[in-house]
C-alpha cells in the first residue's frame, strides 16, 4: 500500500507545485492542464490552463494535486500534511520556506517529543506539520 496527500488549490496549483519542487528539492513528474484533454470542454474557457493533475516526487515521497473548479473549491480544514525529517537544520529550512507569505500556527521549536516541530499554513492555503524526531521518541518522522 502507498499513501500520499492529494492537495486541492483555488487556481494556484502550478505555482504551488513549482514552489514545492524547489522547497523540497523535488521533481515535478506531471503537470497536466485541461488544454488538449477530453476535460477541456467541461471547464470554463478561463479555467482551461489550470491544472487538472500534478505529481511531485521528493525523495521517496509523492504529493499530488490539482486546481478545483471555482464553484467546488473549499478551504482545507481539519487536515495537515506532515513532513518527517531527521535533520533539525533541514526542518528549519523547510519550515521557513513554507512559512514565507503564510501563517505560522506554532513556531518551529524543540519539544518534549522532537528536536524540531512546527505548524503553519502556507501562502497557498495548505496546512503543514514539520517534525524532526528526537532520540527519546523515535518513529515520529515517518522517515525511518
Amino acid at each position: 500500500m502507498f499513501l500520499n496527500s492529494y492537495l486541492f488549490f483555488n487556481g494556484q496549483c502550478e505555482a504551488a507545485f513549482t514552489f514545492y519542487a524547489q522547497c523540497f528539492h523535488g521533481q515535478i513528474e506531471v503537470m497536466l492542464s485541461h488544454v488538449g484533454t477530453p476535460m477541456e470542454q467541461h471547464v470554463p474557457p478561463e479555467w482551461r490552463d489550470k491544472i487538472m493533475h500534478a505529481r511531485l516526487k521528493a525523495g521517496d515521497s509523492i504529493i499530488m494535486g490539482s486546481d478545483s473548479p471555482p464553484d467546488r473549491y473549499e478551504t482545507p480544514r481539519g487536515v495537515s500534511t506532515h513532513i518527517g525529517l531527521q535533520d533539525p537544520a533541514e526542518a528549519e529550512r523547510i519550515f521557513s520556506a513554507l512559512a514565507e507569505g503564510g501563517t505560522v500556527e506554532m513556531p518551529i521549536q524543540k519539544t518534549f517529543w522532537s528536536e524540531r516541530f512546527g505548524m503553519l499554513v502556507d501562502r497557498f492555503g495548505i496546512a503543514w506539520m514539520i517534525n524532526c524526531a528526537s532520540a527519546n521518541f523515535p518513529g515520529q518522522t515517518g522517515a525511518e
